[in-house]
């Protein structure tokens, strides 16, 4: 009963909402980087100077398994990155770390990108294999201009709980045939403090972005353009983890052709070639209590050309895009004594596993009428995977091919009406994905979370997924309420079962579990979005959602998230800006203590910021101020590795001057 006023005030908005005029020039205010889903915007969150995976959390549809301060690794629909396609500007790019501590969206910061594009299930196909749908991180370019123009921002602040320091930067040059983009972020942050106000050690981080892109006019309907990107996180610490990063280190590069057409059913041809590479180090030198110390450094690097055709007549659009790349990932652990002179043993953890993947993916858009349209989309993959130590795997599954090839077919249809104030939606989708490099080639990986080792195999079966979805909204001048609902049946849903053979390798491990197929398992996502012009400067918005995931034998799956709300309220006022948010979970009753969950309590935590915007010369300026978990709730969440607390109150600071 605690939340139950929560509750009754979020159904009271929707209940009593009256339908009155407001003017049409008032608009949200909206994040520079667009958080698109369903190609929809989501207003900003509470902090200006948000991290990439704050921008994340704006989607109902994201969450995190979090070990720590950084990286968090994000949940789409409920599900791991191993079944998302996670991809910078359509580049396929795999993180180094078997642990899963370095995701895609790590190596990237917020003021580097335009936007975020987020699909769900097999509508996210067109950028790879995937079950849970598409994140498509793209970063800015600016247009070409008739006129030379500059134009850059600055931005610093401060965060007074974990005592970090930023800086983010940009600039842009246009003309007629040249544009040159640019970007710089800088983050230092100490440990934090829970709502206890006691020290979460081994939290602290040190984050370094740059970017570049120059874009050349080549003929009035073509261009060239170059893109490199440099990420590097120095001592970062993972308090759920026996361990810690030393360094990660990575390197973006990109080149691509775009050309328009004018004439014809041909309206866009962009092709584009890239190279990424990744180094990741994590040891526990900054652990001293372990008996045994270990090292696991490990290394990815992808070739990829993605080439993305648009076509146009009528009433049809289409879009058919060719992916092409190769990864090979490399994970090595290396165990010493307290002397770490010497070293004891040695292993891979991925055994130098090479990836080749080429896959054509088509969406297709008819306008039935001026009220409804029909989608169908498909993709064809072929997965090739080759394991240059297959030794490894040949311990616990004798005879296992060292390559495999593997058919990857996805399919999805949807169909879209809206007319007058009410929306209505219906897909349906088919697709299979190919078992992850740890999933089919691990070997011995340590899992803190659960406590075992964990084998891959790689005769494991393709996951094949079913998924339908559902949507319904009405919108008028005052109000906005939309329900969205998916369903997927999972056959040969890979996870980790404890093995007879086989004794555990870390000293802090229980036992040694082999990831297997089950016959099946399901997952059921529900979110209603509300929102609510009160005046014309005064915006309540409101989310709830749910989730439920059950394997064959009807038990939980882990990481799901229980039921869950935000109600913010955004008012302006000339040059101000005030913003205030309650965010909370219920109890989470469906855990899985097969997988090592325990039951995590009910919490909530209140926001609180306003901001000033003025003009310095002809310089825009905006500073900002705000608490975030204001009255100091101790907390811990269903997904936060190992039940580490939550940060506790924020202070923090920012000021923005952009020209």
């Amino acid at each position: 009963m605690k939340y139950t006023g929560i509750i009754l005030v979020f159904v009271g908005f929707l209940m009593n909402a009256q339908n009155r005029q407001i003017s049409k020039d008032s608009i949200a205010l909206l994040d520079e980087v667009e958080v698109r889903g369903d190609k929809k915007k989501l207003e900003r969150k509470m902090k200006r100077a948000l991290s990439v995976d704050e921008l994340l959390a704006a989607s109902d549809q994201i969450s995190f398994v979090k070990r720590g301060a950084y990286a968090w690794e994000p949940l789409l629909n409920n599900m791991g990155t191993e079944r998302s396609a996670v991809t910078i500007d359509g580049m396929h790019i795999f993180g180094a770390c078997t642990d899963k501590m370095d995701p895609v969206s790590s190596y990237m910061e917020s003021n580097s990108l335009s936007s975020i594009d987020i699909k769900s299930g097999q509508a996210g196909s067109l950028n790879g294999a995937t079950i849970a749908g598409s994140i498509d991180l793209k970063r800015k370019a600016s247009s070409f201009t008739l006129e030379k123009k500059w134009n850059g921002a600055y931005q610093t602040g401060f965060e007074a709980n974990n005592k970090q320091f930023f800086n983010l930067g940009n600039i842009s040059y246009t003309s007629r045939r040249l544009v040159v983009d640019g970007s710089v972020g800088f983050r230092k942050a100490d440990n934090y403090y829970d709502g206890h106000n006691a020290e979460v050690n081994h939290s602290q981080y040190n984050k370094f972005n740059a970017g570049v892109g120059l874009a050349y006019k080549t003929g009035p309907l073509s261009s060239v353009k170059v893109d490199a990107v440099f990420d590097q996180a120095k001592n970062v610490g993972f308090p759920a983890l026996p361990m810690d990063l030393w360094l990660s280190r990575a390197v973006i590069t990109s080149a691509s052709y775009n050309k328009l057409f004018k004439e014809g059913m041909v309206q866009s041809w962009d092709t584009k070639i890239y190279f990424n590479t990744i180094e990741h180090y994590m040891d526990d030198t900054t652990r001293p209590e372990n008996l045994v110390h270990m090292d696991m450094p490990g290394w990815s690097t992808t070739y990829g050309l993605v080439s993305n055709v648009n076509l146009k007549k009528e009433r049809y659009t289409s879009e058919v895009q060719l992916n092409l790349y190769q990864n090979l990932s490399i994970a090595e652990m290396r165990m010493y004594p307290q002397d770490r002179s010497s070293r004891t043993m040695f292993a891979y953890s991925w055994p130098w596993v090479t990836t080749r993947f080429t896959g054509l993916s088509m969406n297709n858009v008819w306008e039935i009428s001026n009220q409804s349209r029909l989608s169908l989309g498909g993709s064809l993959g072929l997965n090739y995977n080759y394991s240059r130590y297959a030794e490894f795997n040949w311990i616990f599954h004798p005879g296992a091919p060292q390559e495999k090839i593997r058919i990857l077919p996805a399919l999805h249809a949807g169909y879209q009406w809206e007319a007058g104030h009410f929306n209505f939606s219906l897909g349906t989708g088919y697709g299979h994905r190919a078992p992850s490099v740890s999933e089919g080639y691990g070997y011995y990986i340590y899992n803190s979370f659960d406590r075992y080792d964990y084998i891959g195999n790689p005769d494991l079966k393709n996951e094949i997924s079913y998924e339908t979805n559902a949507g319904v909204g009405f919108k008028n001048t005052k109000l906005t309420i939309e329900a969205k609902a998916n369903y997927f049946y999972i056959q040969n849903y890979i996870i980790g079962r404890i093995l007879s053979l086989g004794s555990p390798m870390n000293y802090q491990s229980v036992g040694v579990k082999g990831y297997t197929s089950l016959d099946h398992a399901t997952l059921f996502n529900v979110s209603l979005n509300a929102g609510y012009h009160i005046t014309q400067d005064l915006h309540w918005k409101g989310i709830l959602t749910y989730a439920r995931g059950r394997d064959d034998h009807g038990k939980n799956l882990p990481f799901i998230r229980p039921l869950s709300y935000q109600s913010s309220v955004h008012f302006n006022y000339r040059h101000f800006g005030f913003q205030t948010s309650v965010n909370g979970d219920f109890i989470q009753n469906n855990y899985s203590p097969e997988y090592g969950e325990d039951q995590t309590p009910a919490y909530a935590f209140w926001n609180l910021s306003v901001d000033y915007s003025f003009r310095i010369s002809k310089f825009r300026t905006v500073f900002q101020i705000g608490s975030e978990n204001l009255l100091n709730a101790y907390y811990s969440t269903y997904a936060d590795w190992g039940n580490i607390p939550r940060m506790g109150r924020n202070i923090f600071t920012s000021l923005k001057i952009s020209f």
